[in-house]
């Protein structure tokens, strides 16, 4: 193998260990603005597990991070505002990555 051979198997390969580690991070992200949210309606925490497995549903299949909010939007309605619906996941992104970069995320649930 050339030097570039090297190069672009190194770039590859740390761009797919990035893109792991943005998808774990957020998941984490969903996990807990999912159970914040959970906390807020009063459930249980059987409930809550159930709830923040179907919020990270929600953002594989229905369309990302904007599908996430509306769902939040529509559970938290009178409860809390979509603004800090939105701060409170950049907040638990934000953290999830810095877990993230020094390798301590790991599974979601």
């Amino acid at each position: 193998m050339t030097t570039f051979d090297d190069r672009e198997a190194a770039y590859e390969a740390k761009f797919v260990h990035d893109a792991e580690l943005e998808f774990m991070a957020q998941a984490s992200r969903n996990k807990h603005v999912a159970f914040w949210a959970a906390a807020l309606m009063g459930m249980s925490a059987k409930e809550a597990v159930r709830y923040a497995k179907d919020i990270i549903r929600i953002d594989l299949e229905e369309g990302g991070k904007e599908a996430v909010i509306a769902k939040l939007r529509a559970d938290l309605d009178g409860i809390r505002p979509e603004e800090r619906i939105r701060q409170q996941m950049a907040t638990f992104l934000a953290e999830a990555r810095e877990r993230a970069a020094r390798g301590e995320l790991r599974t979601v649930l």
